[in-house]
């Protein structure tokens, strides 16, 4: 039986979207800034790819996931395509495509590369030793840019094989010359460990660093570069706009918006959004429904940190899920923060599904 799409069960906000088959495999995931429009249209159009029309007619049910802004929507699009793999997307099957970092590499005499995240479960613990990124980017552009300017800055190494002898970098200024021994070791990992500092403050530290920059060359009277470094700043300014969907962490948390009837679970693997749930609570004559669920769902396998809007006995629960010898569960009930952020997008995920059952 075809899909049948009613375009006002679909919000008008940004977010991504999930279209699945009968059996429940997902076959295309896409993003939007107007979900309701976006998806009309692969049902009001004459499609001239056949591609699309193959799609179309094998969609059973489409899931959407808001998010608070399209820069949470490119990223969960992107994080979502290279998790789920949907036949139907070609791009950003890849881990090294899409959205990528700027980190600093673990050698002897690291430097500053383009990296991609490693979504592997198995291969994503080793990166939690490697040194601080930032990112993602959105603009490929900018990054190369701030990736010369940091190299530049500190005199970092860019050759992927260190030379013997310093090379054109070295003689312009751009390059500490490490490879023949120019500056000692010691002042060379200095330089990194400040660069480090800046990676770490999520672009903070860089743009203030930035400013500085553009002040001391306003000072010299050159003009040009000033204007060129006030633009590089608002660039970082506006791709540090606020996300909350793909960030650098490396515990695992479950976020539960808990309602009367149902309770939404967020999956967030190492600070990166990657599941959403939609699960019916049981009715309870006395106790808390939604302590009942959390000593259910986690008395095996658990993520280091439950973040919650409502919980019946906190110290409880918390005891029930602890184990001998291991660390104590955290349970979290925020009221502001990054925390607080999440809860309101799983109440806000929450909200619509209820909405789409009560229409029912």
């Amino acid at each position: 039986m075809p899909f049948s799409f009613v375009s006002g069960d679909y919000p008008e906000g940004p977010g991504c979207y999930l279209m699945k088959a009968a059996s429940g495999r997902i076959l295309y995931i896409g993003k939007a800034k107007n979900l309701r429009n976006r998806l009309r249209s692969y049902f009001t159009q004459n499609h001239a790819h056949s591609r699309i029309r193959e799609l179309v007619a094998e969609i059973a049910a489409i899931e959407v996931v808001l998010v608070n802004n399209e820069p949470e929507s490119l990223l969960l699009e992107n994080n979502l395509i290279k998790i789920h793999k949907p036949p139907y997307n070609r791009a950003l099957k890849r881990d090294n495509s899409g959205y990528a970092y700027l980190q600093l590499t673990s050698e002897r005499y690291p430097r500053l590369d383009v990296c991609y995240r490693n979504r592997s479960r198995k291969a994503a613990g080793a990166e939690r030793d490697s040194l601080q990124r930032l990112g993602p980017f959105k603009s490929a552009g900018f990054r190369d840019a701030l990736l010369e300017f940091v190299n530049a800055h500190y005199g970092l190494r860019t050759c992927a094989t260190m030379p013997k002898q310093v090379c054109l970098l070295y003689h312009i200024g751009r390059c500490s010359g490490i490879c023949e021994g120019k500056i000692s070791e010691a002042e060379y990992s200095e330089r990194v460990r400040q660069a480090a500092e800046l990676l770490a403050g999520g672009g903070h530290g860089l743009i203030e660093t930035l400013y500085a920059k553009m002040e001391e060359y306003a000072s010299r009277l050159q003009f040009e570069k000033a204007q060129q470094m006030l633009h590089s700043i608002r660039n970082l300014e506006r791709i540090s706009d606020k996300q909350i969907v793909d960030r650098e962490s490396v515990t695992d948390q479950d976020v539960l918006y808990f309602g009367p009837s149902h309770v939404l679970v967020a999956k967030v693997q190492e600070g990166m959004l990657t599941n959403l749930e939609w699960l019916e609570l049981e009715e309870q004559k006395d106790g808390s429904s939604s302590d009942r669920f959390l000593l259910r769902r986690y008395a095996g396998d658990r993520p280091d940190e439950l973040i919650v809007n409502t919980i019946g006995d906190l110290k409880q629960v918390r005891s029930a899920l602890s184990r001998r010898g291991s660390t104590p569960l955290k349970i979290t009930l925020p009221k502001r923060g990054l925390k607080y952020d999440l809860l309101q997008l799983c109440k806000s995920n929450y909200e619509y599904r209820i909405g789409q059952l009560v229409k029912l």
